[in-house]
């Protein structure tokens, strides 16, 4: 018998409306047993168990396959996109026609410079320099271009810094000779006219500081001398902002300001790395406060218009050179180059020690050994040239 008659006849029996006048169905068997009933109602739950684990796979099935189906055309739709953004980009097939001067000012980027192009016809749309130039350098200067020309060549072009003109670079350490030399093919302008304002002591352009003399004054950097009328404008250009900077950095004013300018110049003269321009600003300071002459053959060298590895043994004894250190106390006239950032804030705070000596010892690297003593010296340069076969 079942536990209780509800749980026999809900699971057992059936209702059928047969109708009037039609026969009635007939009943439901009881079951046999106890066990049997069990057996029933056990093969039903595994029933509605395996229904449930089909219908779990069936959805998991279904989100897999949507997952994967979404992934899928989204994909597809990206590289569509992609093929119709890159098929829409104009270009001309080159290589072009005509001749046409165009100048990157210095700070332009890209865009700007594509939409420029594209304004002159040089290129077809700006978007076929810019979709390919985002990883080359820009540099400033005036280009020879030709209409109608392939994006790809006119990037080839800009991207190279020796086919700019008109724009003149003044690198760290170059000396007033070099300036000048520069200054007159960028502009076009006689390098006489930029001669002849450096010997008449640069009145009107020159701080009461340097003396009258350019050396030390000109900042580096990039500058339009195509763009600018006069010599005197473009070295104009360059001292102010050598005294912009100056303030910038916090350089004190007057011969101070002077004085940082020679030592920063002999330090990066001297050696090849900023990692050593503070100690030989240190070195010239302690030998200053000793009346020792500085020794520097790079202020020598300055003073003849040579290189310092030129210099002979008579020119290194010459007293009437004013810039010879070897023989005369004190810093030289004047700066001895136009000294870089790097330099010039060594100059400023230049760390504490007691060097007086220094010598590079592997000239591939720049590596340069400090002593202070004589005799420390003496012992490094020996090991040096017993190195190097000497």
């Amino acid at each position: 018998m079942a536990d209780t008659l509800n749980d026999f006849f809900d699971e057992h029996s059936e209702w059928t409306d047969t109708g009037v006048g039609e026969p009635a169905a007939e009943p439901p068997r009881p079951p046999r047993s106890r066990k049997d009933m069990r057996r029933r109602r056990a093969a039903k739950k595994r029933r509605r168990a395996v229904t449930a684990v089909v219908v779990v796979i069936v959805v998991a099935l279904i989100g897999v396959g949507v997952f994967f189906g979404y992934r899928a055309l989204r994909q597809w739709r990206i590289q569509r996109e992609a093929e119709q953004s890159q098929s829409a980009i104009q270009d001309y097939a080159g290589p072009g026609t005509g001749s046409v001067q165009f100048t990157v000012d210095s700070g332009s980027d890209w865009a700007t410079v594509a939409r420029n192009l594209a304004d002159q016809d040089i290129i077809k749309s700006a978007a076929a320099l810019t979709s390919i130039a985002s990883r080359a350098t820009l540099y400033p200067g005036t280009f020879s271009l030709q209409y109608q020309m392939k994006a790809s060549d006119v990037l080839a072009i800009l991207s190279d810094q020796s086919k700019a003109g008109g724009f003149l670079e003044v690198r760290p350490g170059e000396r007033l000779t070099d300036v000048i030399a520069a200054a007159a093919q960028a502009s076009g302008i006689d390098a006489g006219e930029f001669q002849s304002i450096v010997d008449g002591g640069g009145d009107g352009i020159l701080p009461a500081e340097a003396g009258g003399s350019f050396e030390g004054w000109l900042e580096p950097g990039s500058y339009d001398a195509k763009g600018m009328g006069s010599a005197g404008e473009i070295l104009k250009a360059m001292v102010d902002a050598r005294i912009a900077k100056l303030d910038d950095l916090g350089v004190p004013t007057g011969q101070e300001r002077q004085n940082i300018l020679i030592m920063a110049s002999i330090a990066e003269a001297e050696v090849n790395s900023d990692e050593y321009y503070g100690m030989v600003v240190r070195v010239i300071l302690n030998r200053l406060a000793d009346g020792m002459p500085l020794g520097m053959d790079t202020t020598v060298a300055y003073g003849l218009g040579i290189s310092a590895s030129d210099l002979t043994n008579d020119q290194l004894a010459d007293a009437s050179n004013p810039y010879n250190t070897r023989i005369h106390t004190g810093l030289p006239p004047t700066p001895i180059s136009n000294p870089g950032d790097d330099a010039i804030q060594a100059a400023v705070n230049p760390p504490a020690g007691d060097w007086r000596y220094f010598i590079t010892t592997d000239l591939e690297t720049g590596y340069t050994e400090f002593a202070t003593t004589e005799d420390q010296f003496w012992e490094i340069y020996e090991r040096y040239m017993a190195n190097n076969g000497g």
